[in-house]
């Protein structure tokens, strides 16, 4: 397929894909836009694999799943060499790594984060729920910061960028806690857990809403001390893309925001930000870029270098 055909694919995925993101991305120029889309066209593709889902829906049948993830790695390292796949997502991803410089490296570690779970990981410490989360969106962070022109060699930079998708995953995990126990998982540290006499299969037993309440609390406040990281970070990047970062930055860090004040509701249904909430998130955003960015935040509890090591590869 030509560029402006897997543009317009990667558009109508990212549309279906994911609301949240794809207002924002709405805000940047043109050409950063395309670039997102495509990218996020082999992210939504990848964890559609992993799960056997269609765009992040419920999670379908396991079998097979070892054959799927293989897929995502040879589909991965082909479309890096520059060949077609045959699929428009991983083509996709082709493309917008030759323009921006996206390597195997950086596909390695996003990949590692489908790897964990393909094979049934679950984090027994918050050092491992955070290791996970840079995997599975921190460093995604950090290529969003490639796609939006940030030097390769801009390591602080590139580490506020990984701080805002650890500060996305977070809430993603506390958002979830029901679909994913009815699915199975937890994401929860295991000694939290063991600390409040939980079980990991009774995490939504009634008397345990209390507990997990309080771990809510505790999980946002650690997400909102990596969102300030980003929003230092996000000061340095062109207007536009400060923007749609600080944009999406309020959309996703409002979920992890709204689950905690919701306590033992939050998890009656699933929470998520109304239209008119995510236009009040981008207005904010742009005021806030018209103010500055902070200089200065409090100093994230485990930098991207920690974390990128701190669970072996499977």
């Amino acid at each position: 397929m030509v560029r402006s055909a897997l543009v317009s694919a990667a558009g109508d995925v990212i549309a279906r894909g994911s609301k949240s993101f794809a207002a924002a991305s709405r805000l940047f120029d043109r050409e950063t836009r395309e670039r997102v889309w495509l990218f996020y066209a082999w992210c939504r593709a990848c964890d559609d694999l992993a799960d056997a889902q269609e765009l992040g829906g419920a999670l379908g049948d396991q079998s097979g799943a070892e054959e799927r993830f293989a897929s995502i790695r040879h589909l991965t390292t082909r479309a890096l060499g520059g060949g077609p796949t045959g699929e428009a997502a991983f083509d996709a991803l082709g493309v917008v790594a030759g323009e921006c410089g996206i390597n195997a490296v950086h596909a390695g570690d996003i990949i590692a984060g489908f790897a964990l779970d393909v094979a049934g990981w679950r984090p027994k410490t918050e050092l491992d729920m955070l290791g996970y989360c840079y995997h599975v969106a921190g460093a995604v962070g950090v290529v969003m910061a490639l796609v939006m022109g940030v030097d390769p060699e801009d390591s602080d930079t590139l580490d506020r960028a990984c701080d805002l998708g650890i500060a996305f995953q977070l809430g993603n995990i506390l958002r979830d806690v029901a679909e994913d126990a009815a699915a199975g998982r937890c994401y929860l540290p295991l000694d939290w857990l063991t600390e409040a006499g939980i079980a990991p299969e009774a995490i939504m037993e009634p008397q345990h809403r209390p507990a997990l309440v309080a771990m809510a609390a505790r999980m946002a406040a650690m997400a909102q001390v990596y969102e300030a990281s980003a929003r230092v970070g996000a000061g340095r990047l062109p207007w536009r893309c400060a923007w749609a970062v600080l944009a999406a930055a309020g959309i996703y860090g409002g979920i992890a925001r709204k689950v905690a004040a919701l306590r033992e509701k939050a998890w009656d249904a699933r929470v998520s930000t109304t239209k008119g909430q995510k236009l009040l998130y981008v207005l904010r955003a742009l005021g806030q870029v018209l103010i500055g960015a902070p200089r200065e935040a409090a100093t994230v509890p485990y930098t991207r270098a920690v974390l990128a090591r701190a669970i072996p590869r499977i």
